[in-house]
């Protein structure tokens, strides 16, 4: 029973800091009439929270109302007095397509 307590205890431990298949630097890009708009993002989940940024050429910006659910997503983006929500899902490792009012976007994983 002792070691049955041990083994149960350590896996709880390593599943606590498990990284989200989410977690990480992506990078996508939508076409615009002013020409390839690049987008950047770096997720972090905690718990059921996402947390992170969104990066373009004009600027940065924090990801707000973070919610995840399994493989997905949603939330919110405030830039220039004006709010993008957004929705995602992870389709595999290296992948995830975002959905806004804007159309659909693929992002890829950035590798480091």
């Amino acid at each position: 029973m002792k070691h049955f307590l041990i083994v149960f205890l350590l896996i709880g431990t390593f599943s606590a800091f498990a990284q989200s298949p989410i977690d990480g630097n992506w990078k996508g890009s939508r076409e615009t009439p002013n020409g390839t708009f690049e987008i950047n993002y770096t997720f972090k989940v905690d718990g059921n929270e996402l947390k992170g940024t969104w990066k373009t050429q004009f600027g940065e910006a924090k990801i707000e109302n973070g919610k995840v659910e399994g493989k997905k997503f949603s939330y919110s983006i405030s830039f220039n007095d004006m709010t993008i929500n957004s929705t995602g899902e992870l389709i595999n490792d290296n992948e995830i397509v975002i959905k806004n009012d804007r159309g659909e976007m693929k992002l890829t994983r950035v590798k480091e």
